[in-house]
């Protein structure tokens, strides 16, 4: 299990910066399926795309869940998963790269060149996981869309919503919610056990012209008789 939770760079300035060196050597620390949990507001898009790159070239599967936010380049590296799994809490955010430029007229054009290739590289991800179309995906961009976890999978972004396993593991017999069918196996329950008395069973001097206890048509009626309440 990797944990992708801070920001995504290059290189670490801070204790919660995830860089692709470091990730590189967890990630190939061992071998079989692998899952990423990812919490990241993003970052550097391309440290983020090496990341990408080494989880679609890993071996295994690779199930990615996201149990708060990936945002922006961390949404990138979310698509990289063999599977994507949310939080029922959990946000995507994808929007428009932003960079920082300073000069010209000239400098300044090529700046908007330079972030319209990077927009077409992260479009590139977003449409081999979503199938989306590029437009599609360009406008989500652009409106800097957040989804929650029934919009990212209705998108394509994910493929399915984390559930708990502990209430799943729970064994909830087939007939728990019919009424008709417990009121019916209850009957059938006391009707095995309510067998008549045979006078055979009863000794010499306890037998008596009347019957002793109550006769199963007795225990039904008043069975339909409590049914009612139930």
């Amino acid at each position: 299990m990797l944990e992708l939770y801070g920001t995504i760079a290059e290189e670490s300035w801070f204790d919660d910066d995830i860089t692709p060196a470091q990730f590189r050597e967890e990630l190939f620390a061992g071998s079989g399926p692998v899952t990423v949990w990812i919490n990241s507001p993003g970052g550097d898009c391309i440290a983020a795309s090496q990341i990408y790159t080494m989880l679609m070239d890993y071996r295994d599967d690779v199930t990615v869940k996201i149990d708060g936010i990936a945002a922006s380049a961390a949404s990138v590296i979310a698509m990289a998963g063999t599977e994507v799994l949310m939080a029922p809490t959990a946000l995507i955010m994808i929007h428009n790269p932003a960079t920082i430029a300073m000069g010209d007229h000239e400098d300044m054009q090529k700046a908007i060149e330079m972030l319209d290739e990077v927009k077409e590289s992260i479009i590139n991800a977003y449409e081999i996981k979503t199938s989306l179309s590029r437009a599609k995906l360009s406008h989500l961009m652009d409106a800097e869309t957040w989804m929650n976890a029934n919009k990212a999978v209705e998108l394509g972004f994910a493929d399915g919503i984390l559930e708990d396993e502990k209430a799943a593991d729970i064994a909830v017999p087939a007939y728990a919610f019919s009424r008709k069918t417990v009121q019916a196996a209850l009957m059938n329950k006391i009707t095995a056990k309510a067998k008549p008395v045979q006078k055979a069973d009863i000794p010499a001097d306890a037998q008596t012209d009347t019957p002793a206890g109550r006769s199963v048509d007795e225990l039904k009626a008043r069975l339909n008789t409590i049914k009612n309440f139930i």
